[in-house]
């Protein structure tokens, strides 16, 4: 029985012929497109380690790893040769409505009965369960009593995961006969076209050899992610119509090996299309330049290529007060390890999102100096999710007044219809800047969960801020060192504290490099950093920086006063005294818009600012961009400034303000704003009567203020870690009045039963860890009622819902329309007589608003909206103009918009 080449693999926008018959593309030329794409991702853009794992894993060659990668790649679809998929009620149809592949049923090869057109198996699920067989066959290693431990079935399993998600481990009883168990795999003719096209497939790419290792955890991570992204590229449909047989293409030897120099001709342009394609490291300045800088950067500067050298990648620890040092101190680590791997791109997470969009601009300035030949920047984060290339165009115009250039399309910022510019692609491009949840969503059974791993497994990770998250969010980032040291990830953690938490970040990482003996420390003196290599997981030993020359002195002051009259008292002895920048902490957008009219009306002769979380994307880059501009170190207003903020603001850096004032809060929040300080003796202003965010540990606050009384002083860096001991610690608790002293453990014990809860919840939910998997790439995919992307920004306390509001107006011809603002109407003008919306457009508008705050709200979408998926996360909002400010209400909620963002009011 020949090749038969009707068997069609591609027909999804591929127009018709002269016949008005729809054209398709044989499964025989996909499974080639394919492989010939793996062969170029495998040459030009996995990175050598990655490249040395797989080798290593099935211990043979590079130059046959490769050969191995293409055919296993070239394998992938063999499963669409089976009854359900070639015979779907919504397969390739002739002009007359009938299926094209119909007439293989009335052939007596290709017979089945009812069962078969009954089963619901997947093609993806098909390829793993008639693989095991083939496998074995040809001499794969296997194994009747634990299948998942053996080469025959990592291979079929992982080849079955390349839909977003694996499936459960195939025993030996099942792959020994899979068409009894799935009908819908057909026998006679259709098993022996699936022997022919893998023979065939085999043959024509040359992976003759039969490998004889185990399929690590790092190894199956890197073949997945060749084998989707070469699926993903050989499935673009405007290419694929390029490379069209003929009607009556007979798929002969002859025509396969003519084919294959077709599909290897076209895959090298299919993977310039990605841009992803001559990004590096460049050569970072050697030791000897750092000999006369004695702090934190000259110290990491002078010894860590050293260590690199001598044992590998690793991880690279920095802990030291949030500032420009620290992350200049964090990107060089990232610029020598990136160079010594051969990495080919940066991934920098932050806690938040309004910190991503501050930091892109220094990541930028690093990637100029540190990245070799073309490379693209997205910005990853909620608010940027629904379009990341358009995010990050807009954010380059909306920052252009702090001097960062780009436009879509030109330098860095890719352009709308950048192939990068999808959710499961975006993590690919070279330099991404977002939030840490995209990191920790990869330790989730969610799909393509694996695709992110492979993302990181190219690059190097800084994580800013590791120490800011909850027990759930610590619970998955070590399981995210433990995955990063098996897949040799480099990673530097930058982290404002050297506690135990950050003990068990190390220990997380040695884990995964296969070393959890011995316990290590971070260095607890301030500054400091330390280094464990992905190899041994041994940590090397380092000489520490020098201390600061001169020790800073911040003055904790308590007042208990009302709090607009303290703030206001506060500013003017400010100004007074000659000094000229504030900031002052709200607990929510409504007491900071409150705050601000305030002081507006009242403060005449000073530059009053606002920032805030529930402005508009565009409005809240532009006064991020002006406050680095305003409020920087070297900055020469002209008056007193002050500017009113929330949270969001305490991880942006690059503001120095003479004066910080702050609503109660945990004292390591207080600390982290204290840090934007201007000089070596700041003030920090704590309203006591003042209201705590709503996301903030009562415990927490309640223990601060006990701690700080009615103002304390504090030197740093040195004192700043035992305060943070003495507020966690139980001697705290016992010295207070018996009421108050009860009231505080009471909230004590709640915040560990959150967090035991916490923690307890995220081991159930996370996958396993490198060396937990037995093999058994399925625990990766298990699914979890209820887990989705959503679930880890919800426990986490962000969860967020994207709001636009549109204005009710009228257009020139006097119609009834919609506006995102002056003169930018809400829809685009689509197909003849269609209108739809372009969330592209969106996304600049968009305003991101705490769930929490919004139960029961449902909108103003109407069917268009709805059926749009890119839309259906996105409330809509229809406002209507009430004197200077326009407004929405519902039974629930009142709603207003100005030019200072949106606030919220519950309706009782």
């Amino acid at each position: 029985m020949p090749l038969d080449s009707r068997l069609w693999g591609k027909a999804r926008k591929l127009g018709k012929n002269a016949r008005l018959a729809e054209n398709t593309h044989p499964v025989i030329c996909h499974l080639l497109d394919t492989a010939a794409v793996a062969e170029v991702i495998w040459d030009e853009l996995l990175t050598a380690h990655q490249r040395s794992m797989v080798a290593e894993a099935l211990q043979v060659p590079e130059a046959e790893a490769r050969a191995l990668a293409a055919f296993w790649a070239g394998l992938h679809d063999i499963g669409k040769i089976s009854v359900p998929f070639q015979l779907h009620r919504h397969g390739p149809k002739n002009a007359d409505g009938t299926l094209l592949a119909a007439e293989l049923g009335d052939q007596a090869a290709y017979a089945f009965d009812t069962r078969a057109t009954e089963d619901r198996q997947s093609h993806e699920a098909a390829a793993h369960w008639w693989l095991v067989g083939l496998f074995q066959e040809i001499g794969y290693p296997s194994s009747k009593r634990r299948p998942q431990t053996r080469l025959s079935h990592a291979v079929s399993q992982l080849l079955g995961g390349h839909g977003g998600r694996y499936h459960p481990v195939l025993h030996d009883k099942d792959s020994r006969c899979p068409a009894a168990r799935h009908p819908g795999l057909g026998v006679g003719g259709w098993e022996e076209q699936r022997r022919i096209h893998f023979a065939e497939v085999r043959r024509v790419v040359g992976a003759q050899v039969v490998p004889q290792g185990r399929m690590t955890p790092g190894a199956a991570v890197v073949l997945t992610g060749l084998v989707m992204l070469s699926d993903w590229l050989a499935s673009i449909e405007d290419e694929i119509q390029t490379r069209l047989r003929e009607v009556g293409w007979a798929g002969t030897p002859e025509d396969l090996d003519s084919y294959w120099q077709v599909a290897r001709d076209a895959a090298p342009r299919l993977v310039r299309q990605t841009e992803l394609l001559g990004t590096g490291f460049a050569r970072p300045p050697g030791p000897s330049r750092y000999e006369d800088e004695a702090e934190l950067h000259g110290s990491l500067a002078r010894q860590l290529p050293g260590l690199v050298a001598a044992h590998g990648p690793g991880m690279a620890v920095v802990s030291s007060p949030p500032g420009e040092d620290r992350t200049r101190t964090a990107l060089h680590a990232a610029a020598v390890l990136g160079h010594a791997v051969g990495a080919r791109g940066l991934f920098y997470a932050l806690p938040t999102g309004s910190a991503a969009d501050s930091h892109m601009g220094q990541v930028h300035a690093f990637a100029e100096q540190a990245l070799t030949g073309p490379w693209q920047s997205l910005l990853l984060h909620s608010s940027s999710r629904l379009n990341p290339a358009e995010a990050a165009g807009a954010w380059a115009r909306a920052s252009a007044t702090g001097g960062i250039g780009g436009e879509p399309g030109e330098g860095w910022a890719p352009t709308a219809n950048s192939w990068l510019n999808y959710r499961h692609r975006a993590l690919l491009a070279p330099l991404g800047t977002g939030t840490v949840d995209e990191l920790l969503q990869s330790m989730l059974p969610l799909a393509f969960n694996v695709m992110r791993l492979f993302a990181f497994s190219g690059k190097v990770v800084v994580v800013d801020e590791a120490h800011a998250r909850g027990a759930w969010g610590q619970k998955l980032m070590l399981r995210f060192l433990e995955w990063a040291a098996a897949l040799r990830i480099p990673v530097v953690l930058a982290t404002a504290t050297a506690d135990k938490s950050v003990d068990a970040m190390l220990a997380a990482y040695r884990r995964g490099a296969g070393e959890s003996k011995e316990p290590v420390k971070q260095p607890r003196r301030l500054p400091g950093w330390s280094f464990v290599d992905a190899r041994s997981g041994a940590e090397h030993a380092c000489e520490q920086p020098a201390a600061p020359d001169r020790a800073v002195t911040l003055s904790i002051e308590v007042v208990d006063g009302t709090p607009y009259d303290e703030v206001r008292a506060a500013l003017a002895r400010m100004a007074a005294t000659g000094k000229r920048a504030a900031v002052v902490y709200q607990s929510s957008p409504e007491e900071a818009i409150r705050m601000f009219r305030q002081l507006e009306e009242d403060l005449p002769g000073f530059d009053v600012r606002l920032v805030h979380e529930q402005m508009c994307n565009k409005d809240r880059w532009q006064r991020l961009a002006a406050c680095r501009s305003v409020f920087a170190r070297t900055s020469g207003a002209p008056g007193p400034s002050v500017l009113v903020t929330t949270p969001m603001l305490q991880h942006v850096q690059g503001l120095h303000f003479d004066l910080v004032v702050s609503g109660p809060a945990p004292l390591a929040d207080l600390l982290i704003r204290a840090e934007q300080r201007a000089g070596d003796a700041p003030r920090l202003l704590v309203l006591g009567a003042g209201a705590a965010s709503a996301l903030d540990d009562a415990g927490l606050v309640r223990r601060t203020a006990e701690l700080l009384g009615a103002g304390r002083t504090v030197s740093l860096p040195d004192e700043g870690p035992l305060l943070l001991d003495e507020v966690y610690a139980d001697e705290l608790v016992d010295g207070l009045e018996d009421a108050v002293a009860r009231e505080l453990r009471q909230l004590d014990n709640r915040r560990t039963v959150r967090e035991r809860a916490g923690s307890g919840t995220a081991g159930w939910a996370a996958v396993p860890g490198p060396r937990e998997l037995e093999g058994d790439l399925g625990q990766l995919s298990r699914y979890h009622p209820g887990m989705g992307p959503e679930l880890l920004t919800r426990v986490l306390g962000g969860e967020m819902v994207q709001v636009v509001c549109l204005y009710s107006g009228y257009n020139k011809q006097g119609q009834d329309v919609y506006f995102l603002e002056d003169g930018v109407l809400e829809e685009k003008t689509g197909p003849p007589g269609k209108k739809k919306p372009n969330p592209a457009q969106f996304v600049p508008y968009l305003v991101p608003v705490p769930k929490r705050l919004l139960q029961g709200v449902e909108g103003d979408a109407n069917r268009t909206w709805h059926d749009m998926a890119a839309l259906k996360a996105v409330l809509r909002l229809h406002l209507d103009p009430v004197d200077d400010r326009w407004e929405h209400t519902t039974p629930t909620h009142h709603f207003r918009m100005s030019h200072l963002g949106l606030e919220i009011e519950h309706l009782p």
